[in-house]
């Protein structure tokens, strides 16, 4: 036996080996997964629905114009817009359960106000007020994550968790196509897959991680085709169909929730608007490829195929865009108000007991804004 046999002989699995999981059944279909256009009537299931997102997509555009001219007016520090992204992120909030828990990332504010947050509490991060201006365990909602792909371990650990205390509870995780190149995004799918968490993964396919288009990160097909190496399915679907989106995430909630582990999701969709405000997407765009897209928008897709199918009227239009404006009007009034801040409220929240340095700290600030206080006195 020649050294390259006894190599390969060595080295082959024995006959009997066989891979655990087939997998087939864990592949992306070749085309992202579409709902309108395709059926002559919604499902059954799906009466009062597509209309709800309708009623969310009008908003959240409305959301996003809004808090992208407060940055501009300097209320805001800076504005992630998800323009273009709105079907994803209503879907993700529509998707879920009350008990259910919604990880997002940055760019997500939408889902969080979809969910029931405060749409002012969801800014406090990007107005440089809080780390967090809202309670995660009373609304189920994580805090809005920017360092990227750091929230998908989190909802693996607590969909984990949940398993083994046998609570009714699915976590889903959002992330960007340029989180997918972290370690905590394999990190997450592994121990999610092994353990059978019931966690969903949505990956928001934006063409872009900042200014990083997609073919720079990976050679995969797809991102939803890195699922079958970690042993749970991977779906995609046109992320600017918001009835597509929902029906694929809702299955796999339902998967998850019923034992079934996780599921990586891919929606493709796309970026219209800058990474932030403080970006130049020019230097590595062109308009041509934005208007491209803007002939998917998700708002005028779902809007025309509800007026295709007579189940929108001009008049479930005009209520739509008035209440955004209404919502718009209220955002613009709170967000003009400056906010009452107490220096010591830094040391709130950081651990449940202060430690000893945090006490000694607080001590310091409370003796540094006393003495303020006292010379601002005695010079009046």
């Amino acid at each position: 036996m020649t050294v390259l046999e006894e190599t390969a002989y060595r080295t082959a699995p024995p006959p009997a080996w066989q891979p655990r999981t087939d997998p087939a059944p864990l592949l992306p279909d070749d085309q992202p997964y579409r709902v309108l256009g395709t059926r002559a009537e919604p499902p059954a299931d799906a009466d009062g629905l597509w209309q709800e997102l309708y009623r969310h997509l009008v908003l959240g555009r409305r959301y996003n114009q809004q808090a992208t001219a407060l940055t501009k007016q300097g209320r805001l520090a800076v504005y992630p817009s998800s323009t273009g992204q709105e079907a994803c992120e209503i879907a993700a909030a529509l998707a879920l359960r009350e008990q259910d828990w919604l990880f997002p990332s940055y760019r997500d504010t939408l889902a969080a106000v979809a969910r029931g947050l405060d749409p002012v509490e969801v800014l406090s991060l990007l107005r440089g007020d809080w780390h967090n201006g809202y309670d995660p365990r009373a609304h189920r909602v994580a805090p809005l994550s920017t360092p990227l792909a750091t929230q998908l371990p989190h909802a693996v650990g607590l969909a984990h968790a949940a398993r083994l205390k046998g609570d009714d509870v699915v976590a889903l995780a959002m992330v960007g196509d340029g989180g997918t190149s972290e370690g905590d995004f394999h990190e997450a799918l592994n121990f999610a897959a092994v353990w059978r968490a019931p966690v969903v993964f949505l990956v928001q396919n934006n063409g872009f991680a900042i200014s990083v288009p997609l073919a720079k990160q990976t050679a995969a097909p797809s991102i939803a085709h890195k699922a079958v190496g970690y042993g749970m399915p991977g779906r995609l679907v046109d992320g600017n169909d918001a009835p597509a989106v929902h029906e694929v995430l809702s299955q796999a909630v339902e998967r998850a929730r019923s034992g079934g582990g996780p599921t990586l999701v891919e929606a493709i969709t796309y970026r219209v608007e800058a990474h932030t405000n403080a970006d130049d997407a020019t230097r590595y765009r062109d308009d041509a490829e934005v208007a491209a897209w803007l002939d998917h928008d998700p708002v005028r897709l779902l809007e025309g195929e509800l007026r295709r199918l007579g189940r929108l009227t001009d008049a479930d239009a005009e209520a739509a865009r008035a209440t955004a404006e209404e919502m718009a009007a209220r955002l613009r009034e709170r967000m003009n108000a400056d906010p009452v801040l107490d220096p010591a409220g830094l040391f709130d929240h950081v651990y449940a007991e202060p430690t000893p340095q945090l006490r000694e700290q607080a001590a310091t600030l409370r003796a540094e804004l006393a003495a303020e206080h006292t010379a601002e006195e005695g010079a009046a």
